[in-house]
């Protein structure tokens, strides 16, 4: 029989497994699934004894804390899908977290950015750096990611073979190992191909010292091998302090919500749309219609004449 504190670990395994689920995400379920753990030790319990009324008193727990309805429904979701992994491999005969309704998610629309504030961003990466190459990183850094809409992590992480040979598209590998393909702007090409100049000549430094060469399009000393998420939402902050940009609405997330709300705002196909940024339901990409809604009648408020208050 296996004990209840196995079924984390195996659970994580199971996601990684069968689903393809990024590193980010498993340790997000493991932190999530390790608060209740110890909330049920707190108790003398743990998940192969706890029961309906144990989860429910352990979310009031979280309630009043003050934790909010977004993290609440995270753990919740974490539980269900913990409990409906137990109840498939026979580790519970029943599945306590089945009849729980969860708190719903503050409905807030995404934080985008104007064109006019994205060129200043563009204007401060390319000029922000130590020498030569960091400007020429932070450059194509940035006109990469508001050309292709990309998620960070997909971003810091891409190959230095997905860029060879003056791509018109980029594949991206996303969340489950899905790939994609994204058109790169001609702006962005031309930051790449600069880029790409200094990597070569990056890489014809440490072969004739005798160092292994990168295979990261953005490399770093990081355990990773590459640019991490962390250090790129530093840079970002960054930019936005030379762009003249509020720092507290820019992040590599406010790029990928800008780049889906100037294309739609230009006539761009919602499914196109969806395709390009990974979404698997269109139902995630609508939010930004939400978003263009919201800026249309702002815009109206604030300049149309009738609109004026005498």
């Amino acid at each position: 029989m296996i004990g209840p504190a196995r079924w984390v670990p195996l659970f994580l395994e199971a996601l990684a497994a069968e689903r393809g689920a990024a590193a980010n995400t498993l340790a997000a379920y493991d932190r999530d699934l390790a608060h209740a753990q110890d909330w049920l030790d707190s108790r003398h319990s743990n998940f192969a004894q706890a029961a309906q009324a144990d989860l429910e008193a352990y979310l009031i727990h979280c309630d009043a804390q003050g934790l909010s309805r977004a993290t609440r429904a995270r753990r919740l979701s974490a539980l269900k899908q913990l409990y409906r992994f137990a109840f498939e491999e026979g580790l519970r005969p029943d599945n306590p977290a089945l009849q729980i309704s969860g708190p719903g998610r503050d409905k807030r629309l995404p934080k985008t950015l104007s064109t006019e504030e994205v060129d200043r961003l563009l204007d401060a990466a390319q000029s922000h750096g130590r020498n030569t190459a960091e400007r020429a990183r932070n450059a194509c850094l940035m006109q990469v990611l508001y050309a292709t809409g990309m998620r960070v992590t997909e971003l810091v992480s891409l190959p230095l073979s997905s860029a060879r040979g003056d791509p018109r598209m980029l594949l991206i590998r996303g969340k489950g190992g899905k790939e994609r393909m994204v058109p790169l702007s001609p702006p962005a090409r031309a930051a790449m191909a600069l880029w790409l100049g200094v990597r070569e000549t990056q890489e014809d430094s440490a072969r004739a010292a005798g160092k292994p060469p990168s295979a990261s399009l953005f490399p770093s000393r990081a355990k990773a091998g590459h640019l991490t998420r962390h250090a790129f939402y530093m840079l970002i902050k960054e930019f936005a302090v030379e762009a003249g940009v509020s720092p507290d609405k820019v992040t590599p997330h406010t790029l990928r919500h800008a780049f889906a709300t100037h294309l739609l705002a230009n006539g761009a196909d919602l499914r196109a749309i969806q395709t390009l940024l990974g979404h698997a339901d269109v139902a995630t990409t609508e939010i930004y219609t939400h978003v263009l809604e919201e800026r249309l009648r702002d815009l109206v408020l604030d300049h149309h004449p009738l609109a004026r208050e005498d």
